[in-house]
């Protein structure tokens, strides 16, 4: 067997088992209501500035990808972290896919989770300046979340999982009143 007829075979047996654990829209609507698929943009580096651009809030910023495990299980404190801070900050998520997804397995992916933040998805022509635009420490590795201040300031960067308490406390500080902010010194 040819190695790409291997992989073909092998993204057949990946597909039946996404679809066996996935219900299709038909079997969502006999046991609930189905949920309308979130639009997700596609953006190349231009747009990327241009997401990352604060607006006077703190911004948080999630790259993930539907392929990579910890994105998966990292989202639903995600969701959580945009219901609880719904308009005190902004809070966009950022796949990077591969741009065939970006009316499928993205939008299906962000529905089940009840994801109401906006999505993009990114498609550079060069990777490496995205991701040296995001931030000189990323090296590309997947999930990471970032929190910038409504100057625009990096204030909060995780490679991997979020953990849920560390992340809020940044956020809270950033939204306490300017008189309230007390300076740490390590």
């Amino acid at each position: 067997m040819s190695g790409l007829a291997g992989v073909g075979l092998l993204l057949c047996f990946a597909i039946a088992g996404v679809a066996q654990k996935n219900p299709t829209p038909a079997d969502a609507a006999s046991t609930s209501v189905v949920k309308k698929a979130p639009l997700v943009k596609q953006i190349d580096l231009p747009g990327l500035r241009k997401a990352l651009a604060v607006s006077g809030k703190p911004l948080l910023v999630n790259f993930w990808a539907t392929w990579c495990d910890p994105c998966r299980e990292e989202f639903p404190d995600l969701v959580k972290l945009d219901v609880e801070y719904k308009g005190k900050i902004d809070f966009i998520t950022i796949s990077i896919d591969e741009l065939s997804e970006i009316n499928r397995d993205v939008p299906q992916f962000l529905a089940e989770m009840n994801a109401a933040m906006p999505a993009y998805l990114l498609k550079a022509q060069d990777d490496d300046a995205a991701i040296t635009f995001v931030s000189k420490e990323w090296t590309g590795g997947l999930p990471l979340t970032i929190l910038y201040d409504p100057s625009g300031k990096q204030v909060y960067y995780r490679q991997g999982k979020v953990r849920l308490e560390v992340v809020r406390a940044e956020i809270d500080k950033l939204l306490k009143p300017a008189n309230q902010i007390s300076i740490q010194k390590e």
